[in-house]
């Protein structure tokens, strides 16, 4: 069982982590960079941020990387 808490604060972590960078990410521009995919026509609308995606992924996997080891 103490192999269960260990993973679950990991998690925790992580969420917070990723909860912090969305709140922060609108501040910094993630969202809004150039490569986002925005459509708006009438009433729907689209949009996929394949970009601030891939950014955000490099970082995670540079953090996970250096504390891994």
């Amino acid at each position: 069982m103490p192999y269960m808490g260990k993973a679950l604060i990991i998690m925790g972590l992580v969420l917070l982590i990723i909860g912090g960078i969305l709140m922060l990410g609108g501040k910094i521009g993630l969202g809004k960079l150039p490569g986002d995919i925005f459509i708006k026509r009438g009433n729907f609308t689209f949009f996929f941020p394949i970009v601030s995606s891939i950014i955000i992924s490099l970082i995670l996997t540079i953090l996970f990387n250096l504390f891994r080891k």
